[in-house]
């Protein structure tokens, strides 16, 4: 949060002090996890669009690479839509502790907090939140540094 005059009284510290706000971090932080959540919540019941949200991140329907990389774009770490081949490339190589992108050449999905967020079973469960996990093999893992 923000630490201001009258928190520094509150801890008993007198004088002048700098006023700190939360940065927009991009390397870690409860914040970015639940910007990427709510980015997420946000277009899980669209429909599947191939091509969506590849020429913006505003569309009436994504695929794959454009949903995942909107809910990274709402948490503050990518800036433009990436297909899946970009996506093999992403952030750092591995799992990530908090956020995990698995991509191949023709799909990917995403792992946050242990859930999986994928259009693949959407017509089943009407969102992209699945409720079991999928077969990683043949995915690379990547993951943002930090989470």
């Amino acid at each position: 949060g923000v630490a201001g005059p009258a928190t520094w009284a509150a801890l008993g510290l007198r004088g002048h002090h700098p006023l700190l706000r939360r940065g927009h971090s991009h390397g870690g932080g409860i914040g970015v996890i639940a910007r990427g959540i709510a980015a997420a919540n946000r277009i899980a019941r669209f429909p599947y669009v191939y091509g969506g949200g590849h020429r913006s991140f505003h569309d009436s329907g994504y695929d794959c690479s454009g949903s995942v990389s909107y809910v990274l774009h709402g948490a503050g770490l990518l800036s433009r839509p990436l297909s899946s081949s970009g996506l093999m490339h992403w952030g750092a190589p591995g799992r990530g502790r908090w956020v995990t992108v698995y991509a191949h050449s023709s799909h990917t999905f995403l792992l946050i907090r242990g859930r999986r967020y994928d259009t693949t079973g959407r017509s089943e469960t009407g969102s992209r939140w699945q409720p079991d996990m999928r077969s990683t093999a043949g995915y690379i893992a990547r993951h943002p540094r930090g989470l």
